[in-house]
């Protein structure tokens, strides 16, 4: 009979692809880094984030580590994730780390600093930037969650989160229930005192239909002149 096999692992370090597109000028008010969600990409991100936000913000669109084909059979086609419910503990260590690498490289290149920054993620990555937000406090200036959940933890922690919200929900989405859904705002209240919650119709969609109230919360927050 053979021994039981061992169990082990060890680090790696894996490439974090990201898309910057800044308008000309001088340093965007704001600086968006968008995350996208399960199967998508960082350039179809960025394409839906620009269409959401308008021109003026620069935003850096990152592209998860993780790659699986999502055509059929003989079709190349690769979607992309942040990582699964087994790996929980690494893929938010990861991510943690790529927010932070792409904060620096803005920094460096652009000048951007906490104020400027907009952490916005839809779907999958939704619940991995509440984690940074409250994990990293003056990291960024507010937070966009677009259909996405809330990290099971939220309401285990009593330190305040000190970044604007603004959570768009659905109420036919099918991978977040409308039972859940419908305590969203309550929870993100427990813990930080600027939340804006929008409920729209419909199912896990992109809300791109949104871009208007989107650009007026971006005025309120940052501050802007005019509403971009």
């Amino acid at each position: 009979m053979s021994n039981s096999p061992v169990t082990g692992q060890f680090t790696i370090q894996r490439p974090i692809r990201y898309l910057i597109d800044a308008p000309p000028g001088p340093t965007p008010q704001v600086c968006a880094i968008a995350l996208h969600g399960y199967g998508m990409n960082a350039s179809e991100m960025l394409s839906l984030t620009r269409r959401l936000l308008g021109p003026q913000p620069l935003i850096a669109s990152l592209e998860g580590p993780n790659a699986f084909l999502i055509g059929k059979p003989g079709d190349s086609s690769t979607g992309f994730h942040w990582g699964t419910p087994a790996t929980t503990g690494f893929h938010v260590d990861v991510h943690h780390q790529a927010v932070r690498a792409i904060s620096a490289i803005l920094t460096q290149q652009f000048g951007a600093g906490a104020g400027n920054l907009l952490l916005l993620g839809y779907s999958q990555s939704v619940g991995l930037n509440y984690r940074f937000a409250a994990s990293h406090p003056g990291s960024a200036r507010a937070v966009m969650g677009l259909c996405g959940g809330i990290p099971s933890t939220w309401e285990d922690e009593i330190t305040a989160v000190d970044c604007a919200i603004l959570h768009v929900a659905r109420t036919e989405d099918e991978f977040y229930p409308a039972a859940a859904v419908e305590q969203f705002e309550q929870r993100l209240r427990k813990r930080a005192s600027d939340v804006e919650f929008h409920l729209l119709p419909g199912p896990h969609r992109f809300p791109l239909k949104f871009a208007t109230q989107a650009q007026q919360w971006l005025s309120r927050v940052f501050g802007l002149n005019s509403a971009p």
